[in-house]
């Protein structure tokens, strides 16, 4: 019964992730078939078609380390959530879902071509541009954020801090 219920659980996290995998990889395929940029809403977003050949910002250019750490990822995630079945609840599930789809978009491309495939242009103010990112990131981001409020609904944030405190003490 209880691997039935197990199942159960990983079907939305498989939904997600492969969502996310196919919207990520979808778009990256046709911003490097229209490499052109495109102004969407004047002064704020663009597409443009960018290789980024390192993680966050272009930082650490070692692929080997960056595909080596990306699948290092995925499996503590999956892991996690078989060793503790009670982390397993729906937003820490949407979370894992976001951040492995993600995961592996990216995972994908630097396998592919030996970089990652960005193309969404923020200009925050005057002339400053965030880095270019794209979907997969997004959904990395947006399933980090959900995964900390739900750790922190979870209480795990406050059991540590007892522990440490009690240790401490």
């Amino acid at each position: 019964m209880r691997k039935q219920q197990d199942r159960k659980q990983v079907g939305p996290l498989l939904l997600i992730a492969a969502s996310v995998v196919a919207l990520d990889q979808w778009s990256k395929s046709w911003i490097r078939a229209n490499p052109h940029s495109v102004e969407l809403l004047p002064g704020f977003l663009n597409l443009v078609y960018s290789e980024n050949r390192g993680a966050a910002f272009g930082l650490l250019v070692n692929q080997t380390f960056l595909i080596t750490i990306t699948i290092a990822i995925l499996a503590v995630i999956i892991l996690l959530l078989i060793r503790y079945p009670s982390l397993a609840t729906t937003p820490t599930l949407i979370s894992a879902g976001l951040i492995s789809g993600g995961a592996t978009g990216n995972l994908m491309d630097r396998l592919r071509f030996g970089y990652v495939t960005d193309f969404i242009d923020v200009r925050l103010w005057n002339d400053f541009h965030w880095p270019a990112f794209n979907f997969a990131d997004s959904a990395i981001v947006i399933g980090t954020f959900i995964l900390a409020y739900s750790l922190y609904q979870l209480g795990l944030f406050g059991k540590v801090y007892d522990h440490n405190h009690r240790t401490q003490s």
